[in-house]
């Protein structure tokens, strides 16, 4: 039985059973788990920048603020760390101590890179099997079957568990932080130094939790297959997410400008029905509250979960699409079906909203902006989410790694809307599509 020892030298299939294709099991540095260490460090580093400014100038609001937007996704980032790898039932001093000085992140990068740096050094039986498919061609698949040693899967839990913090991070402490700084940059009519790069750090992270939320619901949707994103993707992801988070948190914070007694009321309005919508499927399902959340749970604790899970989710969808949807019915708790209907109602829904936002803004607009060309910034804006919702529809289109799985694609869906009045059916790349 070949051993993880032998990954890095034998990349290619090593023999055939049972119809799978046998390989050697190998990874990937942990590019993903430097990644999310470094956007946290950086972020925090320029948020404490930030606060002995806000010292220095006597600005105790603004930095009562930027203080509780670094610690409290902080303090949720050490929680989620030392639960998903349950370090309180063992002997573990350090690492505690790490988690209570904020500094969990950077002790839990240094474990998995000596987990990553000591596989291979020695062999080692592995503990399970997994079976994928790889796509070869256009709908063409081969199933592979690889070995899973235990330092693979300490590694595994470790990439588990920064997808969690990166998305914690983004959107409980870096959407709220960039929205801060840029309301405090449009009252002051002043951008220093330090809040650019807070700001910048903050998208940065905010972008990068929701190209992990996009990763993660194609690898949950299909389980099956081994997923691979090229680097066009990525770039077309990226841009997609920079777009569609940048230009949402300006509307909301030049609305908030003008407007600031109606801000709260649609903050409110969409994180209610935002929270809701998840739970009001589950009560129209009849299904009970899932039992597999923790063991040791009781009801009210297994409620309290998931109602945290449902906030996270109502804070994560009033800024960007979420990609991952909640199903509280699942085992999983989480939707593995392509809902395109969601997607279009989401982003026709936010495009409208922001439509709506931005007018009121310049309608009600203080004399603070008659250096601005206002119109044309409404016009940018409109124009920078629906080129947002471009980029979304390219990656879907071209760049989706499980493309050719799709029963239906962008193309398709455009050629039924425009022919949708003929009664004969279309053929589209010499298949058959339903109009």
């Amino acid at each position: 039985m070949e051993t993880l020892a032998e990954a890095p030298h034998s990349p290619k299939p090593a023999q055939e059973n049972g119809g799978y294709v046998s390989v050697r099991s190998r990874t990937h540095p942990p590019f993903s788990i430097l990644t999310s260490t470094f956007l946290f460090c950086a972020e925090t580093v320029a948020a404490c920048v930030m606060i002995a400014e806000y010292k220095r100038t006597e600005d105790a609001v603004w930095m009562s603020l930027t203080i509780v937007f670094m610690l409290i996704p902080s303090i949720m980032v050490q929680l989620t760390l030392t639960f998903v790898h349950r370090d309180l039932g063992r002997d573990r001093p350090l690492v505690l101590l790490m988690h209570l000085l904020q500094l969990g992140p950077i002790i839990r990068c240094v474990e998995a890179l000596i987990v990553y740096c000591q596989m291979g050094r020695e062999e080692e039986p592995y503990v399970s099997i997994s079976r994928k498919k790889h796509l070869r061609g256009w709908g063409v698949s081969e199933e592979e079957e690889r070995e899973v040693g235990h330092s693979l899967r300490r590694l595994a839990t470790h990439r588990n568990a920064f997808k969690r913090t990166a998305v914690i991070q983004a959107f409980l402490g870096s959407t709220p932080q960039l929205t801060l700084q840029l309301y405090i940059c449009v009252l002051q009519r002043y951008v220093p130094a330090a809040r650019v790069v807070l700001m910048v750090m903050s998208l940065a992270s905010t972008t990068y939790g929701a190209l992990v939320l996009n990763v993660l619901a194609i690898q949950i949707k299909y389980d099956d297959y081994k997923v691979r994103l090229t680097v066009p993707a990525f770039i077309c992801i990226i841009v997609w997410r920079c777009l569609e988070i940048a230009t949402r948190v300006t509307v909301l914070v030049l609305f908030c400008s003008a407007l600031k007694a109606w801000v709260a009321v649609v903050a409110l309005v969409n994180l209610i029905a935002l929270f809701l919508l998840p739970w009001i499927y589950f009560w129209k399902s009849g299904s009970s509250l899932p039992e597999n959340v923790e063991k040791n749970f009781s009801w009210f604790g297994t409620v309290t979960v998931l109602g945290t899970i449902t906030l996270l989710y109502s804070a994560i969808n009033m800024f960007c699409w979420s990609a991952v949807q909640l199903n509280l019915s699942e085992r999983d708790l989480i939707d593995q079906s392509q809902n395109w209907g969601r997607l279009s109602l989401h982003y026709t829904f936010r495009l409208l909203e922001n439509a709506a936002l931005i007018l009121l803004w310049y309608f009600y607009k203080e004399d603070g902006f008659e250096y601005f060309c206002s119109p044309l910034l409404v016009v940018q804006l409109l124009v920078g989410y629906c080129a947002a919702i471009s980029f979304m529809l390219l990656f879907y289109q071209y760049f989706h790694p499980c493309r050719s799985l799709f029963s239906h694609n962008v193309s398709d869906f455009i050629l039924c809307v425009c022919i949708r009045k003929k009664p004969a059916p279309a053929y589209v790349s010499g298949r058959e599509t339903d109009v």
